[in-house]
């Protein structure tokens, strides 16, 4: 039995192979996705101004507060931030952050940096509270263990629900280190603070240098982060466990898609010979019922 493909993806296009100046026909018609495009490929990242307005950001903030609570958790370890504010699995708590996942001017990135069917891979918020140090250099792809030069096997968005100052603990990009070889590191002097106001989405792609910076001002800066993945790279957070199986008809059919609920094509994540879709639907028939034995197992995927 062959999975369905999902409806969206096109197996005709091939994915990006290089980071190098590409030619005109491959790059899109519309003038601002062209020239966010070309931002990227010769800095590494771009700043997309006006992605959403102060309403969405204030929603945002708001639900940010009430899942936190009064006892919230900070981060585990230096590199989160122990005076940083994380909340994971954010599409299993809120639709309020959904159309952060899909936002167009990303998706238009995405498609040409990315190959059909790319993945999130990882979606939580940020908090970074007054007093943070700054954190460590990275490069959000680099857990793939390949060397570089390469082309990207992710790419990623900061999304401003504050004004991001370089008091505040604004985003710092290495402009260019999309384009470094596998043996250079980063140095502080080299870092610039992305600098915007809220309603500002940060985007860069997985080969780009980049940290939290540190928070020096006596207000919190919240945000967000969106990452995403190649279909053939595994993501950072298992969406499909971290999410109830029964809240993805509330969920975008997109973004149900890019959490692994999708096939890519030929035949990559089917379940027992199905769409995962019909998989996850599935589970939640068996949850409902006696674990069957092995025998009486045998044979029920293609009675359905």
């Amino acid at each position: 039995m062959r999975p369905d493909r999902g409806a969206d993806e096109d197996i005709s296009r091939a994915p990006l192979t290089h980071i190098s100046p590409v030619p005109e026909s491959s790059l899109p018609r519309d003038a601002t996705d062209r020239a966010n495009i070309e931002h990227v490929l010769k800095h590494g990242y771009v700043v997309l101004e006006n992605a959403f307005t102060k309403e969405d950001a204030d929603e945002a903030k708001s639900e940010m507060r009430r899942l936190s609570g009064e006892q919230a958790k900070k981060g585990r370890n230096p590199f989160e931030g122990l005076d940083t504010i994380r909340i994971y699995s954010l599409l299993n708590k809120s639709r309020s952050f959904d159309k952060y996942c899909i936002l167009p001017q990303v998706l238009a990135l995405n498609d040409f940096f990315l190959a059909p069917g790319y993945q999130i891979s990882v979606l939580h918020s940020i908090q970074i509270n007054p007093s943070e140090a700054a954190q460590s250099f990275h490069h959000d792809d680099a857990y793939c263990h390949l060397p570089r030069p390469r082309p990207p096997l992710g790419a990623a968005t900061i999304v401003a629900f504050d004004e991001f100052t370089s008091e505040n603990g604004a985003t710092r990009v290495i402009p260019g280190s999309h384009l470094w070889p596998q043996d250079r590191k980063p140095r502080d002097e080299e870092a610039v603070p992305i600098v915007c106001p809220a309603g500002s989405v940060i985007y860069f792609i997985g080969l780009t240098w980049h940290s939290g910076g540190a928070n020096r001002s006596q207000d919190p800066r919240m945000s967000m982060t969106v990452q995403y993945c190649q279909p053939y790279i595994r993501p950072i957070e298992n969406l499909v466990l971290s999410v109830d199986l029964r809240r993805l008809d509330k969920i975008p059919e997109k973004i149900v898609n890019m959490m692994g609920y999708n096939v890519h094509a030929p035949f990559i994540g089917y379940t027992d010979g199905l769409n995962p879709r019909q998989g996850a639907r599935r589970m939640v028939e068996w949850m409902k019922k006696p674990l069957k034995d092995e025998e009486e197992v045998e044979g029920f995927a293609s009675k359905l």
